[in-house]
């Protein structure tokens, strides 16, 4: 598996996702597997099949972070960066308009938040620019072109 990059916020949100499915979410589910066993006939039982699949999800994704774990590699914090990098929060000029993206690693992106992935054709556009350049993004929607105003 190759590295998976995260921002130190990315990183804790990881953490806190295991520690929870670790402490509560797993035990609630062994328990709900257990109360649905003992219902009698496992195969007319949807309760069993149910918490049995509720469980496989959890174990699943625990298994999911843990691998991410292993490979992750946490972002510096950049707030006195010169060009842009994982973790900068960037300004840009956009028709007149301004907006303010956050670029994270692909396990954090969620472009409703305006966090973007480094790989993202913005992101990817935006990386190591500096305040006053001008970018060209590929999007879904056409060529779009954005002016790095200030980067955090």
């Amino acid at each position: 598996m190759k590295k998976v990059e995260l921002t130190k916020e990315g990183y804790q949100k990881i953490v806190s996702e295991l520690d929870e499915l670790k402490k509560t979410k797993r035990p609630y589910a062994v328990d709900r597997l257990q109360k649905a066993r003992a219902m009698g006939d496992l195969s007319e039982n949807s309760e069993y099949v149910a918490a049995k699949e509720e469980l496989a999800f959890i174990e699943g994704r625990i298994q999911e972070i843990e691998e991410i774990l292993k490979n992750v590699v946490v972002a510096e914090n950049h707030n006195h960066s010169q060009t842009v990098a994982l973790g900068n929060y960037v300004t840009v000029g956009i028709d007149g308009k301004e907006d303010i993206f956050q670029i994270v690693g692909e396990y954090e992106a969620n472009p409703m938040q305006k966090k973007l992935s480094l790989t993202s054709p913005i992101g990817a556009a935006l990386l190591n620019k500096k305040v006053g350049d001008d970018v060209w993004a590929d999007t879904p929607a056409g060529k779009i072109k954005y002016k790095v105003v200030d980067i955090k």
